[in-house]
This record gives structure tokens, C-alpha cells and sequence, in this order.
């Protein structure tokens, strides 16, 4: 029997993803169904769907799990949930639908999944800005009542998505019928959730916890996953291989840097690296959620939460991706096991600002270290990118040398270059 934190929901893995025979009819199939296009990031919520990393969902949300989630952080039925799961459609492709029809779902000429429609319904602009409202807005500056919706639509990346949604959703099971090309273009990190699973039970690991990455491994991460590695059996550097905004690393040079500093600074028996399908949300607080939601089918049992986790901008606070933890239904993890299935089992690890201190000679933290920021070298991805585009020096201590030659070999190629904004928490400002 597997020592390992079971998948959410109660059910096992649920998986969409067809193989073989199945596969082959269900392409046939499709052929001679309406073709309704999706969009990246509908794609990998169904890749997710596919392969059990969103499990117990097998299907994009109707209104009442769409507002159920929104409000109470829970499907209909009670299953914990976080942020929204939804597929769009046009006005011209909603009216040629019934519900009961059979659609094939297409992304970019690749078709992705056939799917039932057991409902449509329109996705109201009032509707669009309460979900930015309850999932998207945070604690932070940006997000303040006379200011949010002054900013967001133009800066906020999460927000910008849901305005921009198609005025219709369709409901309904899918049947996934492909995983597009993360299996070969990522073939040596990509990771299914049955996968983990394995590699985990193989190493003898029981307490299993995850670093989200989305930014190229710094020593802050780096000290990180070392902590995980000290209170639990194992740590997986998991990063998003999904789509990011105008600026970010691609994610084929992040592999890399990652590659070099988990060669060269940790032992292998204790490390796995992998990465999964989605685009980036910036959702902030409600991310950090599903990030632990579906790592928790990936057979992780504690979620690395650090400062501002898939944060942008100044719309969320420092912690409020560790503090939201303590808010969800059954937010205990004594009170989660007394609800099999319906709550979330994947709990927090909370770890205080991390960074480089002179004085201490080392990596520290608020909780460690009692000297001035003019001792700390402050460590942010955002700040590492916007040095590193600009062609600036690298205080020492920043990151590894190995990593920053990689890094500084990708930016030294580019031929357009994005601004790099920066928040108050990336630069240290709010550091006292």
C-alpha cells in the first residue's frame, strides 16, 4: 500500500487521456464533429484534465461549479477547488451548439479532445469581473478598492485573461486525445502524475515536497528546496513548461539552469526534477491553492510557500499566499482527513523571505537573521531578469555562476527585449 499522500478528490487518478485502440476510434470520430478552437491555456487545463493532474475533474465546469468555486473555494458537490476551470466559446459557435452535442476541441490545428456538452450559458462581463474580483484581486497595493480596476486590465496577466474570454461557456466530460508536444520537446522532465507517483514509491519517499518554479533557479530557491530536503524525504523543482508572459524565461533554458545547480549543489537521491503542462495564472494566493491541489496528485504532501508565490505586480501581499492556507474549508490538516476526498491534504510548507546575508556569511531568513537590509543581498526571479536584460552586473551571492552564464548567454541572443517592471517586494523596498 503506497505511504504517499493519496490523489485529491477520493477517486484515485482520474484520467481523460485515451491510448491505443480507444485513441485511434475516438480521432475517427472526431472527424465528423463541429471543431470548436481553444485557447493555450484551455489546453493545458486539459492536458491536466488527461492525465490525473487535476483529478477529480474530468470535465470544464459548469455556472454552478464555476460560482461555487469563485465564492466558496469548493465544487458544487464540496470538493475543494480553487480557481475556475472554464471553456469558452463564441456567440456564432455557442448558438450552433445543443446541449447533448458532441464537439471536437482544436488548438492551433492540433486537435486536443472531443468533449458533451451538458450545458452552455454566457459568460456576462458582470460575471467576468466578479471572478476577477473574488480569484484574481488580492491585499496588495495595486489591488486596493480605488485602484484595482484602474491598473489590472492593462498589468494584471491573470486578469487581462478572464476580461478577454469569449462571451459563452460550454460544460461537459472530455475525452483527451492528446498532450501535444510536451512529451517529446520536454521528453526528459515531463511528468505524468502515475509517473511521480512511481518514482517516489521506488526512492522509499513518504513526505514529498514541491518548489513551483517559474523563473530560472536562484539561491534563494535553491536554499529552498534544501530546507524541504531537511524536514521531509524528498523535494521535486517542479516548473511550469506552459505558456508565461511577455518577458518571462522561456522554459527550455530554465530546464537547463536547473540541470547545472541540481548537478552541482544537491545530492541526486534527494532531488526530482519534472515539469507539468499549464500556463501561468499570477493568481497569487488562489494559485498557490491549486498549485498544492493538483501537486497533491503528483503525490506531494507539503507545498513550498515562500514570499509573494505566483504573485505580479504589487496586487498581493507578501504572505497572503501563505496566510489564504488558513482561511480554506477545513484548512486544518486534522479537520481535512475528517472529510475523505472533499479537502485538501497538500499542506503549506511556510517559509519566512529568504536571502544572502554578509554578516551571517550565508543564506538566512527573516526568522534567522537580525541584521539590516543594507547587510542582505536580495533575492527575486523578477529582479534577476530585469539585471539581466538590462546588461547589469550580478551583485555576488545572487545566483550560481554556472546558472547566471547560461542565463546571460539567452539574454545576450534575444533581438527584442521586454521591460521588466518591478514590485516592491522583488526589489526590497518593503524589507525592513
Amino acid at each position: 500500500m503506497s505511504k504517499l499522500v493519496p490523489p485529491h478528490g477520493g477517486k484515485g487518478l482520474t484520467l481523460c487521456l485515451l491510448h491505443g485502440s480507444e485513441l485511434v476510434a475516438e480521432k475517427e470520430r472526431a472527424e465528423g464533429l463541429k471543431k470548436i478552437e481553444i485557447t493555450p491555456g484551455e489546453r493545458g487545463d486539459l492536458i491536466m484534465m488527461g492525465i490525473g493532474g487535476f483529478s477529480p475533474l474530468t470535465r470544464f465546469m459548469n455556472k454552478a461549479d464555476w460560482q461555487s468555486v469563485c465564492e466558496k473555494f469548493m465544487l458544487s458537490d464540496g470538493t475543494f477547488w480553487p480557481v475556475p476551470v472554464m471553456m469558452t466559446a463564441t456567440k456564432e459557435d455557442a448558438d450552433a451548439i445543443s446541449v447533448g452535442n458532441d464537439i471536437a476541441l482544436v488548438c492551433n490545428g492540433e486537435l486536443m479532445a472531443t468533449m458533451k456538452v451538458d450545458e452552455k450559458f454566457e459568460m456576462t462581463e458582470d460575471m467576468k469581473r466578479k471572478e476577477c474580483e473574488l480569484v484574481y484581486k488580492g491585499e496588495g497595493e495595486d489591488s486596493a478598492d480605488d485602484k484595482f480596476w484602474d491598473v489590472a486590465p492593462e498589468d494584471h496577466p491573470g486578469v487581462i485573461r478572464v476580461l478577454n474570454r469569449k462571451p459563452y461557456c460550454l460544460a461537459g466530460e472530455v475525452k483527451v486525445l492528446s498532450e501535444g508536444e510536451f512529451p517529446t520537446k520536454f521528453k526528459d522532465i515531463y511528468l505524468r502524475p502515475a509517473e511521480t507517483r512511481a518514482i517516489f514509491e521506488e526512492k522509499g519517499w513518504s513526505t514529498v515536497a514541491a518548489l513551483q518554479l517559474r523563473n530560472p533557479m536562484h539561491r534563494s530557491h535553491e536554499y529552498l528546496c534544501k530546507i524541504a530536503v531537511e524536514v521531509c524525504d524528498g523535494v521535486i523543482i517542479h516548473s511550469l513548461i506552459g505558456a508565461l508572459k511577455p518577458g518571462d524565461i522561456p522554459a527550455d533554458v530554465r530546464v537547463k539552469c536547473i540541470d547545472t545547480l541540481v548537478k552541482g549543489y544537491f545530492v541526486d537521491d534527494n532531488v526530482v526534477q519534472g515539469g507539468y503542462p499549464l500556463d501561468m495564472r499570477y493568481a497569487g494566493p488562489r494559485e498557490a491553492l491549486l498549485h498544492a491541489t493538483f501537486r497533491q496528485n503528483y503525490g506531494v504532501s507539503r507545498m513550498i510557500i515562500g514570499r509573494d508565490h505566483a504573485g505580479v505586480g504589487d496586487f498581493y501581499g507578501m504572505f497572503e499566499a501563505q496566510e489564504i492556507f488558513d482561511r480554506i474549508p477545513y484548512a486544518s490538516y486534522e479537520d481535512a482527513c475528517k472529510v475523505p476526498g472533499k479537502a485538501l491534504l497538500c499542506q503549506p510548507l511556510k517559509i519566512d523571505w529568504t536571502f544572502y546575508c554578509h554578516k551571517c556569511d550565508g543564506m538566512a531568513s527573516m526568522r534567522t537573521c537580525p541584521h539590516g537590509k543594507d547587510d542582505r543581498v536580495i533575492l527575486s526571479g523578477t529582479k534577476l531578469r530585469k539585471m539581466l536584460s538590462e546588461g547589469g552586473d550580478i551583485p555576488d551571492h545572487f545566483g550560481r555562476d554556472e546558472v547566471l552564464a547560461i542565463l546571460r548567454e539567452y539574454y545576450e541572443g534575444l533581438t527584442e527585449k521586454v521591460e521588466i517592471k518591478m514590485q516592491k517586494a522583488a526589489s526590497g523596498e518593503a524589507m525592513k
